[in-house]
């Protein structure tokens, strides 16, 4: 490299190092710092006044109900059961952690076990909440079920089989 002179009068690698990493700590004192970098994604939108608003109506959970195709009943169908089974597990989470917050709560009598049973009681709906979720991620692969069950002839009728490939013929007359 040409103008860079290795003479002992400059600074040391150390020192150049250290001053360069603007002197954090680990540089200071000899020891290793790694880099981290902190994302933080704020995708919250709201609506007037710090209101969350509505979700935009291109943002469904589901695709619109245009059943023109058994493709498109499928897809629904098969949205609707995933979108079904992951809040069902949300849900009964929700639950499980709202009665272990509201078991805390003391209970205003002083009967044992009361705050646990107002507990029960109020995480009660939301655990029936992520059943009937559960049942409705069941039903709509039932739908498809009988969808398929009930209109196989038609699906049949409409289906292109693969056709086997011709095997290549011996011709005995070409020597």
């Amino acid at each position: 490299m040409a103008g860079s002179s290795t003479t002992g009068t400059g600074p040391s690698k150390g020192e150049k190092f250290a001053s360069a990493a603007g002197n954090f700590v680990g540089a200071a004192t000899g020891g290793f710092v790694p880099p981290i970098n902190v994302t933080v994604n704020n995708t919250k939108s709201t609506g007037g006044k710090g209101i969350p608003a509505a979700r935009a109506h291109g943002e469904s959970l589901l695709p619109a109900p245009e059943f023109a195709s058994p493709a498109q009943i499928r897809v629904y169908c098969n949205t609707l059961r995933a979108a079904a089974v992951s809040l069902s597990f949300e849900v009964a989470m929700a639950a499980e952690i709202l009665k272990a917050v509201l078991a805390t709560v003391p209970d205003p009598e002083g009967r044992m076990g009361g705050s646990k049973i107002r507990a029960f009681k109020v995480s009660r709906k939301l655990s029936r909440a992520a059943d009937e979720l559960r049942d409705t991620a069941k039903l709509a692969a039932a739908t498809y079920a009988a969808f398929q069950a009930e209109y196989e002839g038609e699906l049949n009728a409409h289906r292109h089989r693969a056709r086997r490939p011709q095997q290549p013929r011996m011709t005995w007359g070409q020597q």
